[in-house]
């Protein structure tokens, strides 16, 4: 058994804990605003409080790192990791921000199961980020994580098919557009994310 005289810096492991549980309650939040137009500006306020949140968070890695000797895992595995959590929570952010703007207040077909997914993956993202201290078993998760985002890119493209199909004005089309994206992209940085643990996992076999 080999000892360290130095031990490796464990308080990374609640950082990234704290980050993933903050995504999954903000695509809660996020799903109700976009279930219940028109826009309620009290629920975008909740998702943006909760993404400041997260940037406290961020910063709170960075200065980890800073002054860390000893990290459990490599250095940029460990920015890496950070700013995707990060970017989840930006993009959501970001689709509140437009909906708000845009002063929605009609369901577009396929929206409302594209939060769900959202929900559903961050809910995952949890359970996987959970498994980051031990790396046991995490193969279920990741293999749970990359089928939601397949789905999501498939949900996607037919929201974006039915957006562009004739039927909606130029108008409804950009206002749609901007949040559709968002939440395209918020699905797709928790994918990055479990693609870092993977990573992670693989050089501590």
């Amino acid at each position: 058994m080999r000892f360290r005289l130095i031990p490796r810096d464990e308080g990374f492991y609640p950082l990234f804990e704290k980050q993933a549980a903050h995504a999954a309650e903000t695509a809660i939040e996020l799903e109700k605003l976009m279930t219940s137009l028109p826009v309620v500006a009290e629920r975008v306020q909740a998702i943006i409080t909760a993404e400041r949140a997260g940037d406290e968070v961020m910063r709170a890695v960075r200065s980890r790192l800073e002054t860390s000797i000893v990290t459990p895992f490599d250095r940029e595995d460990i920015q890496y990791l950070a700013n995707s959590l990060d970017d989840v929570l930006d993009e959501m952010r970001a689709a509140a921000d437009s909906a708000l703007q845009h002063h929605l207040a009609e369901e577009l077909p396929g929206v409302t199961e594209q939060v769900a997914l959202l929900r559903r993956i961050a809910e995952a993202n949890v359970e996987l980020v959970g498994r980051l201290r031990t790396l046991d078993d995490i193969a279920p998760h990741l293999d749970a994580i990359d089928r939601l985002e397949s789905e999501g890119d498939a949900l996607f493209r037919r929201i974006m098919a039915g957006l562009f199909d004739g039927n909606h004005d130029a108008l409804e089309i950009l206002k749609w557009k901007d949040v559709v994206e968002a939440l395209e992209r918020a699905i797709n940085a928790v994918e990055e994310a479990s693609v870092v643990i993977e990573s992670i996992a693989v050089k501590h076999a």
